[in-house]
């Protein structure tokens, strides 16, 4: 049953990534960019469908020039993004085949997904119509006055999570929230909160992480070669 489809969110500015010449999911490891390790496990799961990549305007000749083969071998469609990161997802949302019944957003950013992770949220979502991979805070969390610098307070992190990607929703819920969601979210489960609809957590590992800084391009480099990848489950 293939009744997923997938959005990459690619579409960012990677400011924080301070390289004037390429952009984060486009940065090669290992021999590949970014972008492929995800779109790759996408593409083998079993239930996916369809994938879709938001890419912002001006990297659209690059890609074609030199992605097209890849983007051609993991079936990746491409959809040129907006402003901000809701504006690629409604973008993408058009271009969801009919009869689809589950959309997965992930940052192409996010390369070290692991099977086993894909493979929970994907059935929390298919039980409950709406999961997210996201991990526990386990550090002391301060909230600070920008202004000065100074703690304000030391704040409770019992019941806190930090999201991760991939999130999965019901189409019609994605695409009902999208129409009427005001401002700028900084995530797609705030779209679907706004709803009403609750939303299941699924415990992502800490390694699943977002390549935000050169720093964060090494850890993934060694996370993506480290024993502990070998041995991640198979799809099912």
């Amino acid at each position: 049953m293939k009744d997923v489809a997938v959005i990459l969110a690619a579409a960012g500015s990677s400011s924080r990534f301070n390289d004037p010449y390429q952009k984060k999911v486009y940065a090669s490891v290992h021999g590949k960019p970014v972008w492929q390790y995800s779109a790759q496990l996408f593409a083998d799961h079993p239930r996916v469908a369809q994938i879709i990549m938001t890419i912002a305007a001006e990297d659209k000749g690059m890609v074609q020039e030199k992605f097209s083969g890849n983007l051609t071998l993991f079936c990746v469609e491409v959809v040129i993004g907006g402003a901000e990161r809701s504006d690629s997802v409604r973008n993408a949302l058009e271009r969801i085949r009919p009869g689809i019944s589950l959309v997965a957003i992930h940052d192409a950013a996010r390369p070290c997904l692991s099977r086993q992770s894909l493979n929970q949220v994907i059935e929390e979502a298919s039980k409950h119509g709406a999961a997210i991979l996201a991990s526990p805070i386990r550090a002391t969390v301060k909230r600070v006055d920008s202004s000065t610098n100074k703690i304000l307070e030391t704040v409770s992190r019992e019941g806190l999570w930090q999201a991760q990607t991939p999130q999965i929703f019901r189409t019609e819920d994605l695409k009902r929230g999208y129409a009427s969601v005001s401002g700028k979210p900084t995530d797609d489960a705030q779209v679907i909160e706004k709803l009403g609809i609750p939303i299941r957590i699924v415990e992502g590992p800490e390694s699943n992480i977002k390549i935000t800084t050169k720093d964060d391009l090494r850890t993934c480099e060694g996370l993506l070669k480290s024993p502990a990848r070998s041995k991640d489950k198979p799809f099912f």
